[in-house]
């Protein structure tokens, strides 16, 4: 297989690396007090997805927000 050589105007080597100024906006962190069963369920879930529980949690709320679900308190 032949290897492409970049061209030096291309050299990504040059660049300095520099933080998302952005990154802070994207998401905040908070503490959550769980119960320990909830967050088993939520680790077992993020292994069989690949994600780290935090992940699964946090999609999991985002689809609720998007489907506008409503809170049932039994």
């Amino acid at each position: 297989m032949l290897a492409k050589v970049m061209k030096p105007e291309y050299d990504l080597g040059k660049m300095k690396n520099r933080p998302n100024p952005f990154a802070s906006q994207l998401k905040e962190e908070v503490t959550l007090k769980l119960s320990d069963d909830l967050i088993n369920f939520f680790q077992q879930k993020a292994v069989e997805k690949g994600l780290s529980y935090q992940e699964v949690i946090s999609l999991y709320l985002q689809d609720c927000m998007m489907s506008n679900l409503e809170i049932a308190f039994n």
